[in-house]
């Protein structure tokens, strides 16, 4: 195949299911990490067309779902402290403990909503006499964009330029999920946009580890069903290894030159994931010799610590314990408009791809 839409070809993906249908004999759990996944799969019916022993369950591969709320409301407190915070769309609406980055805008703040970081850094290089800061937020996917522009400030000599980082990392993730005792997932589909950047052998750790099936997937209808069938064909013949459904745009290497920019920048570090806790080793951490690039050093925010919302179940819908719609607050007290957490506002999110696109699914 040659184009996208033939990626989204009705009889092609229908061919696929049917052999789903055919070969599955045992009931088999398997989670989707990336939330663009989890929205493929249920805003085009996917998960009503499975079979009943195929059960998906939904992963945290939702980057601005696993930001901790301790870090909005560092953002919120820089925006607070006079300082033009810049960040991506998708995190604006995100509740911190009090309020969202776009409230905190409404009583004054200076956000800015960009699609680039290194744009942040001509705005700091436009105003020099202001500091500015770019909410660092994604999984290895934005990472290297991310360190382009703490080099691209230090090639400039743009000093009023830091970034306040939140990257985490998928493989450490999944292993927590697994070591999780109360974990029933039989197989993953893998982040195939992550793996563009990160190349596949990651994972093949974590396939010999757990003798569990690993199947790096595209994003488009039929590319989830062929990792779906992918990884029940393996489950009903009793393997597990690490297959590239997403061949087309995953290479087993990876992006050597993005890798590189964000080992320049990056070293691994422990990072807090939202409603799942710290995971040691799963994120980003800027390096000492980039330090002074480094918002939550440069402001001293760090102190910042606030607990998650009681009401809001999403560490057990990331950890694919849930359902969005086994929550109590699904829809009622919890919608887009009026979000309790990142899952039912980001584009990304379980929460909101079951609001918009599902009749209170239950698969």
């Amino acid at each position: 195949m040659k184009y996208l839409s033939e990626y989204r070809n009705l009889e092609a993906t229908k061919k696929v299911l049917d052999e789903i249908h055919k070969i599955t004999t045992c009931e088999w759990n398997i989670m989707e990490i990336c939330g663009g996944q989890t929205h493929g799969l249920v805003k085009n019916g996917i998960l009503e067309l499975l079979p009943e022993k195929v059960r998906m369950i939904h992963g945290p591969g939702c980057p601005v779902c696993v930001t901790p709320l301790n870090l909005i409301d560092k953002a919120i407190e820089l925006l607070e402290q006079g300082v033009i915070v810049c960040s991506f769309g998708d995190m604006i609406r995100v509740p911190g403990s009090k309020k969202s980055l776009l409230e905190a805008k409404a009583l004054g703040g200076d956000l800015r909503i960009l699609y680039s970081p290194i744009e942040a850094v001509s705005i700091a290089k436009q105003n020099p006499d202001k500091e500015v800061v770019f909410f660092a937020v994604g999984f290895e996917t934005t990472a290297p964009a991310n360190a382009l522009s703490v080099l691209h400030a230090e090639k400039e000599g743009v000093s009023n330029y830091s970034i306040l980082a939140s990257h985490v990392l998928v493989p450490p993730a999944m292993e927590a999920i697994l070591d999780d005792k109360f974990c029933t997932i039989n197989a993953f589909l893998g982040a195939g946009h992550v793996c563009a950047i990160m190349g596949t052998q990651e994972y093949v750790p974590l396939v010999n580890k757990y003798k569990i099936p690993i199947v790096i997937t595209g994003f488009e209808p039929l590319d989830l069903v062929q990792g779906i069938y992918l990884a029940i064909k393996q489950l009903e013949e009793g393997k597990y290894k690490l297959e590239n459904q997403y061949s087309r745009i995953v290479k087993t290497e990876g992006n050597i030159a993005a890798i590189n920019v964000i080992q320049k920048i990056f070293e691994i570090g422990t990072r807090e994931w939202r409603g799942i806790g710290e995971i040691p080793n799963s994120g980003y951490v800027i390096k000492e010799a980039y330090r002074k690039y480094d918002a939550e050093a440069k402001f001293n925010i760090s102190y910042i610590n606030v607990p998650e919302n009681a009401n809001c179940i999403a560490g057990e819908i990331l950890r694919g314990l849930k359902k969005p719609n086994q929550c109590e607050q699904f829809g009622k007290t919890c919608k887009p408009s009026n979000p309790l957490g990142a899952p039912m506002v980001s584009s990304e999110g379980a929460c909101a791809a079951y609001y918009h696109f599902s009749n209170n699914l239950i698969k």
